[in-house]
């Protein structure tokens, strides 16, 4: 009966060691890694938008219309003297901006696919953006691809103080809504990044 009782701590004993001996290998909890976790991007505020980013020395210019490899067709500015327009308000500098537009290049190398007759009635800055009127010779002759490089000289040249801004056109004091025999449909009012869009020159 003694050596029953002997054999039986014996056997609870060497249990006990056998469980002592796992827990030292593979058993424990794991620890957490010592490599840092990359801060937290804070959340904006409530009400509060990402910056935009500024746009880089913005300049009066006019934008002609030239060829790119001898195929595609290219908007390209040339900027504007401001000798004598350095105490003239933005809306007198676009005035002065569309007149030279519509007078066509001086450079062979560019062309101007406004038609020769158009006229700029007015040109307004106001709050809800640059509105230009044009004469109806601006909505004629030429296809599919010299209305849309026409209209995104309009637009760029409006633009050049402020590349943002949105620019409302008019016909004869009617806004223009189609243009071309194409249908060619016109937004209103027509920023940089929609004409970009929604036109390929």
């Amino acid at each position: 009966m003694a050596q029953l009782r002997y054999q039986s701590r014996r056997f609870w004993g060497g249990l006990v060691g056998v469980a002592l001996v796992l827990g030292g290998f593979g058993c424990q909890p794991q620890q957490t890694s010592t490599e840092t976790s990359p801060s937290p991007v804070a959340s904006p505020q409530p009400g509060q938008t990402d910056p935009e980013p500024p746009v880089a020395n913005p300049e009066l210019a006019v934008y002609w219309v030239a060829y790119k490899d001898q195929e595609q067709l290219v908007l390209e500015p040339t900027k504007l003297p401001l000798d004598n327009l350095e105490n003239a308000t933005s809306e007198e500098q676009l005035v002065v901006a569309f007149k030279r537009l519509l007078e066509g290049p001086a450079n062979a190398d560019k062309t101007n696919a406004i038609p020769e007759k158009t006229q700029l009635n007015s040109l307004k800055l106001q709050e809800d953006g640059i509105r230009i009127d044009l004469s109806r010779e601006f909505t004629t002759g030429g296809g599919t691809k010299s209305m849309q490089a026409r209209l995104g000289q309009v637009v760029y040249t409006a633009s050049s103080l402020n590349p943002k801004a949105a620019i409302w056109i008019s016909i004869d004091g009617e806004p223009l809504e189609v243009l071309s025999g194409d249908g060619l449909i016109v937004s209103q009012p027509m920023t940089r990044k929609e004409f970009d869009d929604n036109f390929s020159l």
